[in-house]
This record gives structure tokens, C-alpha cells and sequence, in this order.
């Protein structure tokens, strides 16, 4: 009996990972991606934040047998360090025990990656340049700009601006959608590596110079160099509006991040060729129509960047397809639904937090009172063990834990902490013992 085959559009990070879970159970994939081949050519540069592997995302890339080889493109990073406008540097631990860190990798090597993994598998066929369209769900046709092709089910997993989506949106009744854009874009910059190919920043850690309404952020690579984010308004007196020529970037990175621009030699070329790329939330329900097409990945629900778990959330969507798969599962209808089921409140549950999340990066973040909370949650964390765990630490280091979980826990979490620390300025001044029937009634 011939294997079943699954088309997937997208092959990008999740597309490429889910091709390989189902390689995996015995389907023939199909998989399409509208760019060439990244392996023969330079990775796209400039429209690309860099990610970071979380063991969300390592749990589903060693389900196949990928960790240790995706491991070798990353780069631990322990905690954040803080740029004040003066130049002065305060380090912030994102947890307190031994392997509590995140991983920072290139999207493009780790594409590159997933792609040179697939194609050892024999049931998986690339096609590159085959821009996807639409997508017809009477005729279960997919409409690309070179051809359509016929498919029984069909797998989007074409990003946040995903075709597939859209022709759902057109065709499938009672389709809810909706998209969020921030006010503020992205514009990629680059330190590169010093003379000896080192990095010019401390290496282990994620810069942040945060400047309460914007922020510019650092993240090392392998190769010495950090690729670098600023995150900033479209319009305003600060704002990408004002920034129109080099002299102008040049005087504002002086006056507000000033000892990063002695490490950025290319600063202001970066700035006046790379395009500001955007930041949206999409959300949509149902993410399948029948048994034949089903969405995944940014495809189902992009967030923004802030909580570092746009692409472990997706790589958690194929840890989900491949349990349902394993459960014994072979209606297509029924293997979508179920996906959605489990993983809709999760998805939109890091959403929010996301948003949250980039108040605090840009803006609380050198807050004393937060760097206090801070200290106040680790210090629970030691004392009451698994009874309270940060939300920051349930996020990315308890996969075990859903988003939702997380969400619940962390609001509660949050109105404790601001009442312990109310009145008090370091942890050894907190009322343990109050704080302990607090922790009990968390819940």
C-alpha cells in the first residue's frame, strides 16, 4: 500500500521540522518553499531576528534525533545585561539553577540545518521557488504562481502572512481572524567580530539597551558577530521617521546607546540599506478546514518576538501532530482538530505574554524595583521548590508546563510579588513567613 501524502507550504523552520516528523511515521511529504535553495546561496539577511532555542523547541528537535546537531550552531546565554545611557552594564541571571539558559542560533543555520536533515529522508521531495498563491478547498488544489497541484491534505505552514490562511478566510464559513501590528518596527544591524574573529561584547549573555519606549538589543553568533535589533516606534519624535539620513542615525546613537556605537563600524550603512521589517499577532480559529487543509506554526498564530518563543511554540505544534499521530489517529479532520484543541489556548496564552514581555524588555527592565521582584521570585523559587516557579522560568524552562498554565500562574505570581516588595528594598527584608501561606494559596 502506497504511503499517504502530506503537502506541507512552507519550508521554513516548523514546515521543515514537521516534513520530518511525518517522514518519520511513513508519510510521503511534499514540501514547498517560495525561496531558493539557502543551502547554495547566502542567507537572507535583514529581516531577521535571531532566535533562541528553549527546551520547548530542543524537546521536539530531539524527538527526531536533531538536538546535539542543532546544539552545535548555538550559543548559551546565561542571562541579560542591561546598557544604561552612561555606558554601564548591570547583569540579570534569567534563572538561578545550573542549566537555566537560553540558546542563541541563527534562523538561517538552523534552516539550513533542518533542510540538510529532510533531505536525507527518502519520502521527503523539496521543491524550491514554488510560490504558493491560494489555495482551492472544493477542488483541494493548491495554486502556486507556477502551477497548482492537486492534494488530498495540505499543511500551511507559510508564516505569519501565510497564503493558505488567507484562502481559508475567503472560503471556509464563519472563519475568525484577526492581526494586531505594534506601532513600532525592527531594523537589523550588526557588530561584527573583532580583529582576532572574537566577539567585542561578553558573549554568553543577551544585550539589552533598553530605553523605556524603544530598545536595541545584541544576540552573539558562532562567527564572532552579534546580529542586533532595534525595536522602535514608525512614527514620533523618536521614531524611524526622524532617522533619514546617516548623519541623523549616527547623532541618535551617540546621544542614546553611545557605547554601542564604538563596537558597530557599519552602524549607519546597516541602518540605510536594511528595510524595518514589522511586528504583528495573528490569531484565527478554526485552523483547519475538514480533513484536507490545516494550518501550523506562525501560519496558525504569529507573535512577536519578545518572549524569544515564536519558533518553540511552532516546533511544540509538531511534538503535538506527532502525539496525536502516535496515538493511533488516522482521520485527518480528527488529527487537526485535536491539534487545535490542544494547543489554541497555548498558542494564544504566549501571545499575550509576548506583548507583555516587551514592556518589560524596553522599559522595566532596568527598574530597580523589578531587579528586586526579580531576586524576590529566585529566592521563593529556593525555598519553596516546585510550589513556585517564576513565570519567566516556567516559560522557557518547564516545557513541561503549558503556556495557559504559565499565563494563570504568573498573574497570580505577579500580584504577590508586588505585594512583598512593596515596602521593602532588598529580599532578605521580606516576611517569609507571610510569603509562604501566600505561595500556598497560589493555586
Amino acid at each position: 500500500m502506497a504511503a499517504q501524502t502530506i503537502h506541507i507550504v512552507g519550508g521554513g523552520l516548523v514546515g521543515t521540522l514537521a516534513a520530518i516528523f511525518l517522514a518519520r511515521r511513513g508519510f510521503a511529504v511534499e514540501l514547498y518553499e517560495r525561496r531558493g535553495d539557502m543551502r547554495k546561496g547566502k542567507v537572507e539577511a535583514g529581516r531577521s531576528i535571531n532566535l533562541v532555542v528553549t527546551p520547548r523547541g530542543l524537546a521536539a528537535l530531539e524527538r527526531v534525533g536533531l538536538k546535539e546537531r542543532i546544539m552545535e550552531l548555538a550559543i548559551p546565554l546565561e542571562g541579560r545585561m542591561l546598557h544604561d545611557k552612561q555606558g554601564q552594564e548591570t547583569y540579570v541571571p534569567y534563572g538561578h539553577k545550573e542549566g537555566e539558559v537560553i540558546n542563541a542560533v541563527s534562523r538561517g543555520l538552523l534552516n539550513v540545518r533542518l533542510l540538510e536533515e529532510a533531505d536525507e529522508y527518502e519520502n521527503i521531495n523539496i521543491h524550491f521557488n514554488a510560490h504558493c498563491t491560494g489555495y482551492d478547498i472544493a477542488d483541494k488544489t493548491i495554486k502556486f504562481r507556477e502551477r497548482d497541484v492537486k492534494a488530498e491534505v495540505t499543511i500551511g505552514a507559510d508564516g505569519a502572512f501565510s497564503a493558505v490562511r488567507r484562502a481559508m478566510l475567503d472560503q471556509v464559513t464563519n472563519f475568525n481572524y484577526a492581526q494586531d501590528f505594534l506601532p513600532y518596527g525592527y531594523k537589523e544591524l550588526v557588530i561584527p567580530p573583532d580583529a582576532n574573529g572574537g566577539h567585542r561584547l561578553k558573549s554568553g549573555v543577551f544585550h539589552i539597551w533598553p530605553r523605556g519606549d524603544y530598545m536595541l538589543i545584541g544576540i552573539p553568533n558562532i562567527d564572532g558577530s552579534f546580529t542586533c535589533t532595534l525595536f522602535f516606534p514608525y512614527k514620533g519624535p523618536h521614531s524611524f521617521e526622524k532617522l533619514q539620513s546617516e548623519s541623523d542615525v549616527l547623532k541618535f546613537f551617540k546621544d542614546i546607546f553611545p557605547d554601542a556605537v564604538p563596537v558597530m563600524p557599519t552602524l549607519t550603512q546597516d541602518f540605510m540599506n536594511n528595510p524595518v521589517g514589522s511586528l504583528v499577532t495573528v490569531r484565527c480559529a478554526p485552523w483547519h478546514a475538514g480533513g484536507q487543509v490545516g494550518l501550523i506554526g506562525d501560519a496558525a498564530h504569529a507573535i512577536v518576538p519578545f518572549y524569544g518563543q515564536g519558533m518553540n511554540t511552532g516546533f511544540e505544534d509538531c511534538t503535538a501532530l506527532g502525539d496525536i499521530l502516535d496515538s493511533g489517529e488516522k482521520n485527518w479532520e480528527s488529527i487537526f482538530a485535536k491539534l487545535e484543541q490542544e494547543r489554541k489556548r497555548n498558542t494564544d496564552a504566549i501571545a499575550d505574554m509576548a506583548l507583555q514581555n516587551f514592556v518589560e524588555m524596553r522599559a522595566t527592565t532596568a527598574d530597580p524595583k523589578f531587579q528586586l521582584k526579580k531576586q524576590v521570585g529566585f529566592e521563593l523559587e529556593n525555598r519553596f521548590g516546585d510550589r513556585f516557579i517564576p513565570r519567566y522560568s516556567m516559560v522557557m524552562f518547564h516545557p513541561e508546563i503549558p503556556f495557559a498554565e504559565a499565563k494563570r500562574l504568573g498573574e497570580a505570581q505577579d500580584r504577590m510579588l508586588d505585594d512583598l516588595c512593596a515596602n521593602i528594598n532588598a529580599p532578605d527584608e521580606v516576611d517569609w513567613e507571610r510569603a509562604d501561606k501566600m505561595v500556598g494559596q497560589l493555586g
